[in-house]
């Protein structure tokens, strides 16, 4: 009789090799995650070719590269083996990531917020979040349509009440203005 494993490990998929870096058999992930910093403690990853069972790899190194990471596992030894991992996925443990930082308020709770001034006046909805050049961005649409670009820095965000459904900003001055009036 056989007897199936009643807790199989979960892997969750932090990027993909984009390509083979250098001569010794670093491979450039494009990473899907915020930061190139989770492979920070982790022992283990593993990879996955189209249509194949994903392939335990001991990380040997990994660091950031141009807002890519650069990975070395016992798998690549050179240029040739890593060129043979291109496009494979790149998992690790659910168990083995870092927990989740629970101050942190993800972009879908944030999405479509209505967003005021410190005086209480309306500046508009926000729209989106992007990442520019490595810098938060919050694109919030007012009501005539303009787009206001706020970096999300704590200077900016004042308050962002997600029982109220509110989120306050004191941006800095001349900034709507900018975007309001060309």
């Amino acid at each position: 009789m056989v007897q199936e494993n009643p807790d199989p490990v979960k892997l969750v998929e932090l990027g993909r090799v984009h390509k083979p870096h250098g001569l010794k058999g670093e491979l450039c992930i494009d990473m899907y995650a915020d930061s190139p910093f989770l492979f920070e403690g982790l022992r283990r990853v593993y990879l996955r070719l189209p249509g194949k069972k994903p392939k335990p790899c001991i990380l040997e190194a990994w660091r950031p590269h141009q807002g890519r990471a650069l990975i070395l596992v016992d798998r690549c030894q050179g240029r040739d083996q890593a060129e043979s991992w291109r496009g494979a996925e790149v998992l690790v443990r659910e168990r083995d990531l870092p927990p989740v930082d629970q101050d942190r308020m993800l972009p879908d709770k944030l999405l479509g917020l209505p967003v005021r001034d410190v005086r209480g006046e309306d500046v508009g909805v926000l729209e989106d979040i992007q990442d520019i050049a490595g810098q938060e961005v919050w694109i919030i649409r007012d009501t005539a349509g303009h787009e206001i670009l706020l970096p999300a820095v704590e200077q900016f965000v004042i308050d962002i009440d997600l029982d109220t459904g509110l989120i306050r900003i004191d941006p800095p001055e001349g900034l709507l203005e900018l975007y309001q009036h060309p």
